[in-house]
Parts: C-alpha cells; sequence; structure tokens
C-alpha cells in the first residue's frame, strides 16, 4: 500500500517548469550593466554635466585630475567630465538610431526576398550587393563632405552603410526557415506572404537578427568615431567622444587625460556590448509539439 501511495502521488505532481532559456552569465551581464549606465549617461547628462559642455571653467588648458576637475580639461579649459557625459548622448544616441533603421529595414526586406523569390530577390540582393562593396568610411567621407555634417545626414549614411549588411543576413536565415516542413504546411494552407514572415519566420530568426544588431552597432559607434576623429562627425560646440579624442590629440604630451578618458569610453561602450551580444541567448520556438 505505501509503495502504491508513494507511485500514485508522484504520478500526481506538478512538472517543474522548464527553464526559460534567457538567463545570462556574469560575463553578459556586466556587459549589460555597462550598456545600460551609458544609456542612462546618455539620457541624463545633461542634468549630470558640473558644467555647460561648451563653457571654459579654467584658464590652465589641458589641467590634470583634481576634485575640481574629475577627469581634467581640455586644451581651451573645458571641463573633460562635462563633455563625455554630454558626448554620450551624441555617440550613443546616433549610433543607436542608425543601428535601428538599418536593421529594421535589412530585415523587413529580407524577409521579403527570400519569401517573394525570383526577380524581386535577384535584383534586390544584386543591387544591395554592389552598394555593399563600397568601404564604409570612404562612402561616409564622401557623403558628409559632399552635403553636410549634421545629426541627420549622419544617422542616414550610417544607415546606408549597414542596411545591405544587414539585408543579407536576414535573407541568409530567411532562406534557412523558409524551407522548412512548418512553412511548407503553412504555405499549402494558404497563408498569407505577410503571416509567413510575422508568425513564421520572424521568430525563429530573432535570435541571430539581435546578436547582429549589437555587432552592427559597435560597427558604427566605431565608424562615427572616426568620422569625428577626421573632422567630419558631430561639429562643435557639441562633439561625441570621438570628436574629444581629435580635438585634444595634439596635446597628448601635456593632457593625456583629454585623449585617454573619451578613448576609455567609447573602448568600455563597443566591449560591453560584444560581452553582452557574445552571451546572449537564442531562444527557437519547438515546432515539434
Amino acid at each position: 500500500m505505501m509503495a502504491e501511495y508513494q507511485t500514485t502521488t508522484t504520478a500526481t505532481d506538478p512538472p517543474k517548469k522548464k527553464g526559460s532559456g534567457w538567463s545570462f552569465n556574469w560575463v553578459g551581464r556586466i556587459g549589460l550593466a555597462i550598456m545600460l549606465f551609458w544609456g542612462l549617461v546618455a539620457l541624463a547628462g545633461p542634468w549630470l554635466a558640473p558644467h555647460p559642455p561648451g563653457e571654459i571653467v579654467d584658464w590652465d588648458y589641458f589641467s590634470p585630475v583634481s576634485g575640481e576637475f574629475w577627469l581634467g580639461t581640455d586644451y581651451l579649459g573645458r571641463d573633460i567630465f562635462s563633455r563625455i557625459l554630454m558626448g554620450a548622448r551624441y555617440t550613443v544616441g546616433i549610433a543607436l538610431a542608425a543601428v535601428t533603421l538599418a536593421c529594421t529595414l535589412g530585415v523587413i526586406l529580407g524577409m521579403i526576398a527570400a519569401v517573394a523569390g525570383g526577380w524581386f530577390d535577384m535584383i534586390l540582393s544584386r543591387l544591395l550587393d554592389a552598394f555593399n562593396g563600397i568601404p564604409s568610411l570612404l562612402f561616409g567621407l564622401v557623403v558628409v563632405a559632399a552635403v553636410g555634417s549634421s545629426i541627420p545626414v549622419l544617422i542616414l549614411t550610417l544607415t546606408a552603410i549597414y542596411m545591405p549588411g544587414s539585408y543579407r543576413f536576414a535573407r541568409a536565415l530567411a532562406v534557412n526557415v523558409n524551407t522548412m516542413d512548418f512553412v511548407t504546411v503553412a504555405r499549402a494552407r494558404g497563408e498569407s506572404t505577410r503571416y509567413l514572415i510575422l508568425q513564421e519566420i520572424f521568430p525563429n530568426i530573432l535570435g541571430p537578427v539581435l546578436a547582429d544588431l549589437g555587432l552592427r552597432f559597435v560597427f558604427i559607434v566605431l565608424v562615427l568615431s572616426g568620422l569625428s576623429f577626421l573632422g567630419l562627425g558631430v561639429q562643435p560646440p557639441n562633439a561625441d567622444w570621438g570628436a574629444l579624442v581629435r580635438e585634444n590629440i595634439e596635446g597628448l604630451s601635456l593632457g593625456a587625460p583629454a585623449v585617454i578618458f573619451p578613448s576609455i569610453a567609447i573602448a568600455s561602450l563597443t566591449i560591453s556590448v560584444n560581452m553582452f551580444i557574445d552571451n546572449l541567448p537564442t531562444k527557437i520556438r519547438d515546432r515539434s509539439e
């Protein structure tokens, strides 16, 4: 009787819940924490900065780190700490806007091309392949030098540079999913192209697409910093982190903090994004259920 009772109670016990599959290890958590930190700085920078970013607060240029100026001053005597806080808004904001536009357009066009196929897929793929062959920094230099540097121009230029790569990546994933049995069954039921894209294909490529978005965010930050270092990025009196490095590089021997700290900000942001996406768990729907 005891054995029978134990068997009965075991059989009726509620099943244990499966893990969600979205837990992060400590490396991913550190990366996420640094990303959130810079995101908050970008949002709250104007209220956190102790001085206006363009105000000359010290007549001694390239002042060292002190209690009054936590990261020293630059070549004009402006507070580096305040300028880094304000520069986060331009670096993070422009990169985030550009990568969102690039990946949104690329993923949508890639899925449509994979499902539609035929001449639409062939023409669009050849056009974007040709565009993708242009060196990114060279294209950015030509466009910004011809049109002029402004925040909308920078966002659209960076979007145009990285959208073809996002398209190729999403199309390759969507082509593989499009040949699977559950998509064939949905197509045989007479489901529309919109249904196939939104309900069958997109959920199954979401994980890799998010990882690709993180990588492209890093690339965009680096290209934006390169343009600013060449004087074609965010224009004075505003400055992103790349511009802070460029405008103080001549005084590296006199005021190293004015160059080192913006460089550390760029490195910490890009490395944290890489740490996060390298440990990003992917979760693909189980179609066997």
